[in-house]
């Protein structure tokens, strides 16, 4: 396979996968291993290409985004210094958590073995969190409480073992606190912007010497087609909220898991 046809497949599965509960990281340690592209430069891109995933989440609710950069009145609440303060509350405890452990994840972490186990793990939590059923205390992201937005940010630190999904950690994690099915999705979409872009930044920075000039083609394959890939996902993903339930994506990895451990055990 040519190495911009992996860049392709890589920012396809990323795009797909990053903001669903199943994963996006685990989709790419697999994906690497089955197309060969393993080692510190590849965790790198890997980690790297979520930059276009994120790009569009901020294009396609670039309305919010851009509320947050007002600071007077008829914004509605998730707006100016309260919508940042609630994002911060989001972000802090994983990016606390993932500074200090950093080098642990990626040194121990990133294998098909521990991601087998982090999508079974995952997947029994969204089962739970379904048993319990949906919340009705918060609705719309105006009603993001600081106390909701520090509870997310604790939950979103499950996502740290790599295959467990931020997507899951924070949806589910909204959704025993209290929230509606669409704000819990819509919420972990927006919060994820600034802790992708912190963690890509520094995992750009720690590693920037692994690459030159000539991986530039490489870099933007990728990068555009997560950011294509990410726009169709995130669309269809909130059609589907609150017409069907997160089972599915449960049973989905439940069933890659033992497959991940019998092809890699």
């Amino acid at each position: 396979m040519t190495d911009l046809l992996t860049a392709a497949v890589l920012g396809l599965v990323e795009g797909l996968t990053e903001f669903l509960p199943v994963s996006s990281t685990g989709h790419l340690i697999i994906t690497g291993y089955l197309l060969e592209y393993t080692g510190p430069k590849a965790e790198s891109f890997q980690v790297a290409i979520q930059l276009g995933a994120i790009l569009a989440v901020v294009f396609l609710y670039k309305e919010r985004f851009a509320a947050l950069f007002h600071f007077g009145t008829g914004h509605g609440r998730f707006s100016g210094l309260r919508g940042w303060y609630l994002l911060a509350l989001t972000s802090a405890p994983a990016s606390v958590l993932g500074l200090l452990t950093h080098s642990f994840i990626k040194e121990h972490l990133f294998g098909p073995v521990t991601v087998a186990w982090a999508l079974a793990a995952g997947a029994l939590y969204i089962l739970a969190v379904e048993h319990k059923g949906e919340g009705t205390r918060y609705e719309t992201l105006d009603d993001v409480s600081p106390a909701l937005a520090l509870g997310i940010g604790m939950f979103q630190c499950l996502a740290l073992w790599p295959g467990f999904s931020r997507s899951a950690a924070t949806i589910m994690g909204a959704l025993l606190l209290g929230s509606r099915r669409r704000l819990a999705a819509e919420y972990s979409f927006v919060a994820a912007v600034p802790i992708m872009f912190a963690a890509t930044g520094y995992d750009m920075y720690k590693s920037y010497s692994l690459f030159s000039p000539a991986d530039i083609p490489f870099w933007a394959v990728g990068l555009l087609v997560s950011f294509a890939s990410a726009w169709a996902a995130v669309k269809g993903f909130i059609h589907l909220v609150g017409r069907v339930t997160f089972r599915p994506f449960a049973w989905y990895r439940l069933a890659l898991a033992p497959v991940v451990l019998l092809f890699w055990s």
